[in-house]
């Protein structure tokens, strides 16, 4: 799975709705949906299920000082912002290493997986929607079936959840060759739709960081 895709188009319908959109950041209840179980084509299936079932640890490397820096201001500052939906703080490190981790592993902006897992399950491990979607990223059990090993129980463990909805997530988004507004759709079982892709949108804003040392060295470049 190629980590190095182009940024995908947003293809945003906020516009005047901008108000609207904005209020869907505000604390509520999950928004939780269910992908549609699709025919993969063998290709596709082995695929992803050899992105499944790597088993690397999401433990960070960096190939700098700079850029472990860069890391743990991002840590500390989305630490702060996760506070009161995760108080407890070797969870919330853990959680966040993972989604850092799980997200650049399918090529995906960490913010966008954040908002995303506020809008499925407002960031709880067990939440379960009415049709059955599991964790952070409300996957549906029949994933584990298709390209995993039939255990959905897993579901509700944190890496295999993360690892699971960011491998889909970037299925769908190369599905939707990039159209990241059809692929949060579809991700939701709700292809085509605003609402949904709207809500992940909004909340996404919530958890944009931006470094103020990268903008310094630019300055200083």
């Amino acid at each position: 799975m190629s980590l190095g895709a182009s940024g995908p188009s947003r293809r945003l319908c906020l516009g005047g709705a901008a108000a609207g959109a904005l209020s869907l950041a505000l604390p509520r209840a999950a928004m939780a949906g269910a992908q549609i179980e699709e025919p993969l084509i063998d290709s596709v299936r082995t695929a992803l299920s050899s992105a499944i079932q790597n088993k690397a640890p999401p433990v960070p490397e960096f190939a700098s000082t700079d850029a472990r820096m860069a890391y743990l201001r991002w840590l500390g500052e989305m630490s702060e912002r996760l506070k009161k939906k995760m108080p407890d703080w070797p969870t919330r490190k853990e959680f966040l290493q993972t989604a850092w981790y799980e997200s650049r592993r399918s090529g995906l902006d960490v913010s966008l997986v954040l908002g995303l897992v506020q809008v499925e399950s407002n960031f709880r491990k067990f939440a379960v929607s009415s049709a059955g979607a599991r964790g952070y990223m409300q996957v549906m059990p029949f994933w584990t079936r298709v390209i995993g090993d039939s255990d959905p129980s897993k579901l509700f463990h944190m890496q295999t959840n993360m690892r699971f909805g960011c491998v889909i997530l970037r299925h769908y988004l190369d599905r939707e060759r990039g159209d990241l507004f059809m692929t949060l759709g579809r991700y939701n079982g709700s292809r085509g739709k605003s609402p949904y892709p709207d809500a992940v949108f909004a909340n996404q804003r919530l958890w944009v960081f931006k470094d103020p040392f990268e903008k310094d060295r630019k300055v200083e470049g």
